[in-house]
């Protein structure tokens, strides 16, 4: 028997800068599913979406309160990728994501992984959208 730590990472923090707008980005625009919304009381929620098909991690919205979060919005990462988003079918997402108004800031481009374009959420965090390569992604263990 191993002793060895069994973790995952089931969901992580995204601020944002009012639930609903971020809500209605989330599930209408990228067609995550709304997993959770519990009113805490005095206006905090706990709200949580995923990406459709994903039995992985979630993303919690989290509302901004004060100025350092409030700063944080749209910037999660210093402007860096934030989100890696894998698809099984890139042009079938892509074009899908196109048609509802999502802000690519970089094109489709082939790399040796797969096919990978960046998109913006409402706030300006950067995804990538990957569909892996087979042998890419097998190589990775996955």
């Amino acid at each position: 028997m191993s002793n060895a730590p069994c973790q995952r990472i089931a969901q992580f923090a995204v601020t944002v800068r009012e639930y609903d707008e971020a809500i209605a980005f989330y599930v209408d625009v990228l067609g995550f599913s709304l997993v959770e919304d519990t009113d805490l009381g005095g206006g905090k929620r706990w709200v949580r979406v995923q990406p459709p098909g994903s039995s992985g991690a979630g993303i919690l919205l989290a509302r901004a309160v004060g100025q350092e979060q409030l700063a944080s919005v749209g910037n999660q990462t210093g402007g860096r990728v934030f989100i890696f988003l894998e698809t099984d079918n890139f042009v079938r997402d892509y074009d899908r994501l196109v048609a509802r108004g999502v802000t690519f800031v970089r094109p489709p481009t082939e790399e040796p992984f797969g096919t990978v374009a960046v998109f913006e959420d409402l706030y300006g965090n950067k995804f990538d959208l990957i569909e892996r390569r087979a042998s890419a992604h097998d190589a990775a263990g996955a």
